[in-house]
């Protein structure tokens, strides 16, 4: 498993830190169902037994802060509240003490190369977090992103950073940075699609009601996600289904049969729900996921024996559709 250590400081953003917490238990939640082990342990540390946090309930029981770093183990920093403060007023209240414990703790993990990534650690920053970052020297020349009002003060922390405005979350390296609040839950769902595949997380976004999912820079979403911005039930079970299982032979009486209805019924709720077809979403699917193999420079072959093409000329006449359906829209 995963040790996600979340750094809790006094005033912490309650929503910063059970959004991406709850996503992560669901994963584990969704991967249990599947038969699998859980692939994160959540942990909760600070520098002093209890805090009160930004809406005054008081969380008890934190770990105190490790000397060192569990394997593979990812620290998320959470936001604060105060949008309008001044830097010298956010550093309060525990900032400096785990400003010194970032650079002398986690700055050496994040810093270490490992053969292929094994092992690698990961630094997640939610709002106000990634000023932390930067004010502990963990930034760099990296491309960073936080809260709108907060992008000027991130500049000045790290002058030599990529300070990208109007993005959700950027990664760039083991730094994982959002906007905040809501972006914090997007990111977890990034995160758990790298670990646990989309077919996971998509699971997860539906369970949240949170079915549109955002991205980080790259403006082509997951066809895993795309018609996901209903709430049925039935619709959702097939798409489940396709995305877990894309190559297994998904005509429609057994698209039909995942969703408990009649394959004319399943059609008219696709249309109402999806606006596509099953069997045209069963196309996209594929396709999609073949296109992102390719990318990921995967032979043809193999992209396609992945995404559940038969034959390559299936493949070519499904992304030449997709493509149409693209420019179309």
């Amino acid at each position: 498993m995963i040790d996600i250590l979340f750094l809790v400081l006094p005033e912490t953003l309650l929503l910063d830190l059970v959004g991406p917490a709850e996503a992560l238990r669901l994963a584990n939640q969704q991967l249990a169902a599947r038969g699998q082990p859980p692939a994160f342990r959540l942990r909760y540390v600070c520098a002093q037994p209890a805090v009160t946090t930004s809406i005054g309930l008081q969380l008890s029981g934190l770990e105190p802060l490790p000397d060192e770093l569990p394997p593979g183990a990812w620290v998320v920093l959470l936001g604060r509240p105060g949008l309008k403060d001044t830097l010298p007023t956010m550093q309060r209240n525990g900032w400096l003490g785990a400003r010194h414990w970032l650079s002398t703790v986690v700055a050496p993990a994040l810093a270490r190369v490992t053969p292929a990534g094994a092992n690698a650690h990961r630094l997640l920053t939610v709002c106000v977090g990634t000023l932390l970052a930067a004010d502990a020297g963990l930034v760099g020349r990296r491309q960073v992103t936080t809260h709108h009002e907060h992008l000027e003060a991130l500049a000045a922390l790290a002058p030599q950073a990529q300070v990208c405005a109007n993005r959700v979350f950027v990664v760039d390296g083991p730094l994982w940075s959002s906007a905040g609040i809501t972006a914090g839950i997007d990111l977890a769902l990034h995160c758990i699609g790298s670990v646990c595949g989309d077919a996971v997380a998509a699971a997860v976004a539906e369970t949240m009601v949170v079915f549109q999912r955002r991205g980080a820079d790259d403006p082509q979403r997951s066809p895993l996600l795309d018609g996901r911005n209903h709430l049925h039930p039935a619709v959702h079970r097939v798409q489940n289904a396709v995305c877990e299982r894309p190559g297994q032979d998904w005509d429609v009486p057994a698209l039909a049969a995942v969703a408990h209805v009649t394959p004319r019924h399943l059609a008219r709720l696709f249309k109402d729900h999806a606006g596509i077809s099953p069997r045209d979403y069963v196309e996209h699917v594929r396709s999609g996921l073949a296109e992102q193999a390719i990318a990921r420079g995967l032979p043809l072959s193999q992209a396609m024996e992945l995404a559940g093409f038969g034959t390559d000329r299936q493949f070519r006449r499904a992304r030449a559709r997709r493509r149409t359906q693209d420019l179309a829209a």
